[in-house]
C-alpha cells in the first residue's frame, strides 16, 4: 500500500463536514469512486482504494446516488441487434 500526503488549508478542512480523523477514508471514497465512474478503475480496485469489500463499496455508491455499473448505449445496441 502506498501512502500519500495532502495538505489543505485548515479553512478548507472547517468547510468539510468531516472531522479531520474521518478525512482520509472518505477522500479514498470520494477517489475511488470518481475514478470509477469516469471508468479508470473496476469495482473491485474501487472498493480497495475506498477501503471497503465490494458489496459496502456498491453501496456507498448507492448513497452517493451514483451508478454501480456502466453501461456503453452502443455497445448495447449492437447486442440487440445480435438477437
Amino acid at each position: 500500500m502506498e501512502t500519500l500526503q495532502l495538505e489543505m488549508p485548515t479553512s478548507a478542512l472547517a468547510g468539510l463536514e468531516c472531522p479531520p480523523e474521518d478525512l482520509s477514508n472518505e477522500l479514498g471514497l470520494e477517489a475511488a469512486a470518481t475514478w470509477h465512474q469516469q471508468g479508470k478503475v473496476s469495482q473491485e480496485i474501487a472498493s480497495q482504494i475506498a477501503g471497503l469489500d465490494r458489496t459496502d463499496f456498491l453501496l456507498a455508491l448507492a448513497r452517493m446516488r451514483l451508478n454501480s455499473f456502466h453501461v456503453d448505449l452502443d455497445d448495447l445496441a449492437r447486442e440487440i441487434e445480435r438477437e
